[in-house]
């Protein structure tokens, strides 16, 4: 089993209702529109959380800043590396370097969009995400572009929505293109609201969640998940003990 963990920042799940290829996934996967992320609903906070499996009050990083551990966890990409796991990450938010440790990650994108439009880095992400699957057992693909349009032009917005749709449409190809022995997790890190997030209101901490692969009974509603389960789900996927430290659980 390898499994692919895609990312879409910002997602809420009533971004979704018109979109035909999470419908079909609701068919397709375990899944739940009532997620939850953690406090604070930020970016790099959530992020960290995802990848250590704890709160942000025990990772320590707070806000878009990282800060280095005072009590160190474990994260996901090194519990893997350890294990001898190929893990690869492309993404297109420079901050998120410090999720995993170096010498972690056998490839490490960053298409930025100082450089290409947010949809070349959509596509150029999804592009090299798709050529390092054959070699990878662990492979992130994160999205940036929602979450850009939403601070932008709001959360619900006609651009935000394009956006999520855009991003959805390289989901599909993703996902369509994947190997029999891959399990696919597709999530968001967190919501928003008007132009921002950040506050502990429904609109900012519900997330969507999708858990795609045989591990997963089809059109199963799942209750009760959060975003740091699926540190604890991927390491239960491919076959590896996760630390201690995690306070997430498994969805397998």
């Amino acid at each position: 089993m390898k499994v692919l963990l895609i990312l879409i920042d910002g997602m809420r799940p009533d971004a979704l209702e018109n979109i035909p290829f999470a419908q079909e996934l609701k068919k397709k996967a375990s899944y739940t529109m009532q997620g939850t992320s953690v406090v604070p609903p930020v970016t790099l906070p959530c992020h960290m959380s995802l990848f250590h499996s704890v709160d942000p009050t025990r990772h320590g990083t707070t806000t878009n800043t990282y800060m280095p551990q005072v009590r160190p966890v474990e994260g996901l990409c090194e519990v893997l590396s350890r294990n001898k796991k190929r893990c690869s990450m492309f993404y297109s938010w420079e901050q998120l370097r410090d999720i995993a440790r170096p010498g972690s990650l056998a490839v490490s994108q960053l298409h930025s969009v100082k450089y290409v439009p947010w949809e070349d880095c959509v596509k150029q992400s999804t592009q090299g995400a798709l050529a390092e699957l054959p070699n990878a057992d662990f492979v992130f693909l994160y999205m940036a572009y929602p979450d850009d349009a939403g601070h932008k032009f709001g959360y619900m917005s006609r651009e935000y929505l394009e956006a999520v749709a855009f991003c959805w449409e390289h989901v599909e190809q993703i996902v369509s293109a994947l190997p029999e022995d891959y399990a696919v997790i597709l999530t968001a890190d967190h919501g928003g609201h008007d132009r921002t997030h950040g506050l502990e209101i429904p609109e900012d901490m519900t997330i969507p969640m999708f858990f795609l692969g045989k591990p997963f009974a089809p059109g199963k509603e799942l209750d009760y998940v959060n975003l740091k389960d699926i540190a604890p789900t991927v390491t239960a996927l491919l076959g590896v003990e996760a630390p201690e430290d995690w306070e997430g659980k498994s969805q397998v």
